[in-house]
């Protein structure tokens, strides 16, 4: 099995949006050999114990000591801005060492990195409880095995981590009167070594910047798939669940099918266990951009690209040439209000580069 056959090789992609990373179920819920590109050891035997397995897996962890020099260097920026709504509900959460915010991380890992943003509605509690709580559950569930056992383990721990936060929140809301009807969405990326691993409830999403070098030019890959109320495989959850689609929302109120929060809405088919995918780094990426509906609202992926890249263009001779993503931020979310979002804007941006 080819847990990379969905990915284009560097230089192979087509000038389009077209998903192109792999979904959840195509990996770590499987027996498989997922570092199967890497060197074995150069003796083999027909029969394998438990001590030739210790000695394999011994070996894919030196393997991946040794590639440590060769991790990416990544560095978040983002910006936000208050639309025309009463009251800023986006938060985001920017992580660049999250690794040491892990107890007993096994040192095989040797970059771990989280970047997040929330987009509440209905009020701010959801979306600032799940940017304080949800990267703290996924510390406290994260595997302490090797890096090659990782892998086999992520997809639930990432969903256990999204489930105890939604959780949480709807404990602490139902001990209030009235109850707390908040709701949030979620996108989070979660940067292993050079994998990315992203995880998604409603419609924030999130983009890889490639460059083709088929096309010479660079291509957005979606990272996420909003989810909509009116997609058929979520409708259909939704009326098995009792609940309905009205005007495009669930029971004619809520734009989003899957969320943190929504206590009232969770019988009825809204759920909180998010889409997860996987993506491996390449030297072509150049940056990840994560943002809540505000700015896709007005911006397409492409518009996107074209004003971090002349940002970039502009300030790549400077002495601090990597500010221009954190000017590419404000760019953008000052761009988005100015178009008329009408709602909150906020914007990360995960710088991309190679070590020199």
């Amino acid at each position: 099995m080819d847990l990379f056959g969905d990915l284009p090789e560097p230089g192979k992609e087509k000038d389009v949006e077209t998903p192109v990373v792999s979904e959840a179920q195509t990996w770590g819920t499987v027996k498989e050999d997922f570092f199967s590109d890497l060197p074995l050891p150069s003796s083999t035997t027909e029969t394998r114990g438990i001590k030739r397995k210790s000695e394999e897996d011994d070996s894919n962890e030196a393997l991946y000591s040794d590639k440590k020099e060769n991790l990416y260097i990544i560095q978040g920026f983002f910006a936000e801005k208050k639309g025309e709504r009463e009251e800023m509900q986006d938060f985001h959460v920017v992580i660049d060492d999250f690794h040491k915010q892990i107890l007993d991380l096994h040192p095989s890992v040797s970059r771990l990195s989280y970047y997040a943003v929330y987009d509440g509605h209905g009020g701010v509690r959801a979306s600032k409880f799940a940017s304080n709580h949800l990267h703290q559950n996924l510390a406290q569930k994260f595997p302490k095995v090797p890096l090659s056992q990782i892998e086999k383990e992520i997809k639930r721990t990432l969903t256990e981590a999204f489930k105890k936060t939604d959780e949480e929140f709807l404990k602490q809301a139902t001990k209030t009167k009235p109850s707390w009807k908040d709701g949030t969405t979620a996108i989070i990326v979660l940067v292993l070594q050079n994998i990315l691993y992203i995880a998604n409830l409603g419609d924030s999403k999130a983009i890889l910047c490639r460059y083709s070098k088929k096309t010479g030019k660079h291509v957005a890959i979606p990272l996420s798939t909003d989810h909509s109320p009116q997609d058929y495989t979520e409708r259909m959850r939704i009326q098995k669940a009792g609940g309905n689609v009205r005007d495009g929302r669930v029971m004619g109120v809520i734009e989003v099918s899957r969320s943190i929060g929504d206590g009232q809405y969770k019988a009825l088919g809204i759920t909180c266990i998010p889409d997860i995918k996987r993506c491996q780094l390449t030297d072509d990426d150049v940056f990840i951009l994560l943002a809540c509906d505000g700015l896709w609202k007005v911006f397409s992926s492409e518009e996107v690209l074209s004003i971090v890249l002349d940002s970039k263009k502009e300030n790549e001779k400077g002495p601090e040439a990597e500010i221009c993503y954190e000017t590419a931020c404000y760019k953008l979310v000052n761009e988005a209000i100015r178009r008329y979002s009408g709602d909150n804007v906020t914007v990360v941006i995960v710088s991309i580069k190679k070590h020199s």
